[in-house]
C-alpha cells in the first residue's frame, strides 16, 4: 500500500504535530508514503476569493508533479482546506477539457502537465477507514484508551461539498478506526459543524461562539448540562489544521465568551493512534499542543484502572 503524500503548509509550521503523526503512524501501520517532490503551496482558502489563476495553477502544480514522479498514485491529503483544493481542481479538469487547458497553459512554463493520471486525491480519514481499515489497526493497538471517551470533530471541508467517504450531516467514517483503539465515543451532533474557520481572523467575535458551542457540547454528558463531572468527552479528536487552531489556542476566550470555562483536550486523530499504537508521546509531538489536560494525561499513564473505578462506580 503506497501513496503519493501531499503535506502541505500548515503541516510544516503551525501543524507539525500532524505531520509528524501521520508519518509515524503510517509507517507503524505498513503503509509507504512518498512525499510529492518540489511541491508547494494549494492555495488554501485563499486564492480562489483573490485570483481565479492561482486558484488552478497552485493545486494542478502539485498534481502534476506528483503525476510525473509517481503516476497512477493515489494522493494521500491529510489536510482538509488543501484535500479540497486539489479534489476541486482534479474533478473539475476531468471534467471539462477547457479547464484542462486553461491549467496546463499557467503550469505549462515549467514544463509541466496534469492529465489525470495520478489515481484518485484521498484525505487521511478516508483512507484509515477505507483502505486500512479498523481491523488493521486494532492489530496494531499495544496501548489500548480504555476509559477515554473521544468527541470525534470532521468539521466542513472534508465532506462539503464533495461527500466521497461520509455524510456531511451525519459523519461516522471516525468512530470505527477510534473503538479500534479502544476508545469510548461521545454521542453528540456537533462532528460536522462548522468551527469558524478562518472568521478567527477577520470576524473572531463570530468564530469564539461556534467554538464556545462546539467545546461546551464535547464536555457535556449527553442529554446533560455543562458543569456535571462525568459523562463528557476526554478528548476532541480533529482531522483538520484550521480546526485543530480553533479548537486549541482559543478555547480559553471561546469558553469565557460563553460564560464557561473547563478546558478540554484537543488532539489529531493521528496522535490518538499513535498512542494506542504504543507511540511516545514525543514521537508524536504531543507536547505541540496546546490544550492537554492533566486529567487526561492521567488516563493514558492509568486507563485500565480508571475505566474500571469508574464502572465500579456507576
Amino acid at each position: 500500500m503506497k501513496y503519493a503524500y501531499y503535506p502541505g503548509c500548515s503541516l510544516r509550521e503551525s501543524a507539525q504535530e500532524f505531520d509528524v503523526s501521520v508519518r509515524a503512524v503510517m509507517e507503524r501501520l505498513g503503509v509507504e508514503i512518498e512525499e510529492i517532490p518540489d511541491w508547494t503551496c494549494c492555495g488554501a482558502s485563499a486564492a480562489e476569493s483573490v485570483d481565479h489563476n492561482l486558484s488552478l495553477a497552485l493545486p494542478a502544480r502539485n498534481l502534476a508533479l506528483a503525476e510525473k514522479a509517481m503516476p497512477g498514485l493515489d494522493v494521500l491529503v491529510p489536510c482538509s482546506a488543501c484535500y479540497l483544493n486539489l479534489l476541486k481542481l482534479q474533478r473539475s479538469v476531468l471534467a471539462d477539457k477547457s479547464v484542462m487547458a486553461e491549467t496546463n497553459a499557467l503550469i505549462g512554463g515549467e514544463g509541466l502537465a496534469y492529465t489525470g493520471k495520478t489515481g484518485r486525491v484521498r484525505h487521511l480519514l478516508d483512507v484509515l477507514i477505507n483502505d486500512i481499515g479498523p481491523e488493521a489497526v486494532r492489530r496494531k493497538v499495544e496501548k489500548p484508551l480504555h476509559g477515554i471517551t473521544v468527541a470525534p470533530y470532521y468539521g466542513c471541508q472534508i465532506l462539503r461539498p464533495y461527500r466521497v467517504f461520509d455524510d456531511p450531516e451525519r459523519p461516522s467514517s471516525m468512530e470505527p478506526i477510534l473503538e479500534a483503539l479502544g476508545a469510548a465515543i461521545h454521542p453528540w451532533n456537533m462532528g460536522g459543524r462548522c468551527c469558524g474557520a478562518s472568521l478567527m481572523a477577520t470576524h473572531k467575535e463570530a468564530a469564539l461562539v461556534s467554538v464556545g458551542e462546539i467545546l461546551r457540547a464535547a464536555s457535556a454528558p449527553p442529554g446533560g448540562h455543562d458543569g456535571e463531572e462525568a459523562g463528557g468527552a476526554d478528548v476532541i479528536a480533529t482531522v483538520c489544521p484550521m480546526c485543530q487552531m480553533n479548537l486549541d489556542a482559543y478555547q480559553g476566550q471561546a469558553l469565557r465568551t460563553g460564560g464557561a470555562d473547563g478546558a478540554i483536550t484537543v488532539l489529531y486523530l493521528s496522535q490518538l493512534i499513535g498512542l494506542a499504537l504504543g507511540l511516545p508521546a514525543q514521537q508524536i509531538l504531543l507536547e505541540k499542543n496546546l490544550a492537554v489536560t492533566g486529567a487526561f494525561r492521567e488516563k493514558l499513564v492509568h486507563p485500565r484502572e480508571l475505566s474500571t473505578a469508574a464502572a465500579t462506580t456507576a
